[in-house]
């Protein structure tokens, strides 16, 4: 079965505002995101991608314009089924705001049983994502044969719960997995068993330097929806 590319979307305004942006609309890439967009094409050009999928939000679409412009017979698509988690009513809300709320502990340790008010599950937004995979792998395998590679431009929570699936993760354990704005991670699916390739490949080692503290000290929370990356 084909290799698939997932790259998370660049840094966007949001991520640096320290918002919980979800779906609204109109939340693009900041100045950071736009380079990390732009580099893009380079750190992929040793790879032939048969076709790129997207999720439908501004940011998303804004990371894969570089790659395009520079692969014009590179089809794009856009599916619904991987675009952001619908975070409801914590949508727009700043992250520091969150954090003091009774869910915020359960998206933190036990998030297959996470329901955002006015919004869905954690588990439901992993089984769409993994349903989109599981149907571009087939139609990838079946246009372009078992070697084939494809891109997927999305979001950080989205990317966790696929590579935890792909692991054999329970859905408690994928915010133990981090995906940084414009990561790379790569997952090769075979008939037997997936093999993680990359996990969360920026190409920019200053991602790996230590961070200031998040609140919380020791055993800090995951970034829900992401985080921002490397300052």
């Amino acid at each position: 079965m084909p290799t698939l590319i997932l790259v998370r979307h660049g840094r966007s305004t949001a991520n640096t505002g320290g918002v919980l942006a979800g779906r609204m609309p109109g939340v693009a890439l900041d100045e950071r995101g736009t380079v990390q967009a732009a580099a893009l094409p380079a750190r992929l050009a040793d790879v032939p991608l048969t076709a790129a999928v997207t999720s439908p939000l501004l940011r998303c679409r804004e990371t894969l314009t570089p790659l395009l412009a520079t692969r014009p017979g590179l089809p794009l698509h856009t599916d619904e089924r991987i675009t952001e988690c619908h975070y409801g009513d914590w949508s727009g809300r700043k992250l520091t705001e969150l954090t003091g709320e009774p869910l915020w502990e359960v998206v933190q340790r036990h998030p297959s049983s996470a329901a955002f008010p006015g919004g869905e599950s954690l588990r439901a937004m992993q089984t769409r994502a993994v349903d989109a995979v599981q149907g571009w792998n087939e139609r990838v395998e079946r246009e372009h044969g078992d070697d084939a590679a494809y891109l997927m431009c999305t979001h950080g929570d989205v990317i966790k719960a696929i590579v935890a699936d792909a692991l054999g993760l329970h859905l408690d354990q994928f915010q133990r997995i981090t995906a940084d704005p414009c990561s790379v991670t790569a997952i090769r699916y075979t008939r037997l068993r997936p093999y993680l390739l990359r996990l969360g490949d920026t190409g920019d080692l200053a991602a790996l330097a230590p961070r200031p503290a998040a609140p919380g000290g020791e055993g800090a929370d995951a970034a829900v929806g992401g985080g921002a990356g490397a300052p």
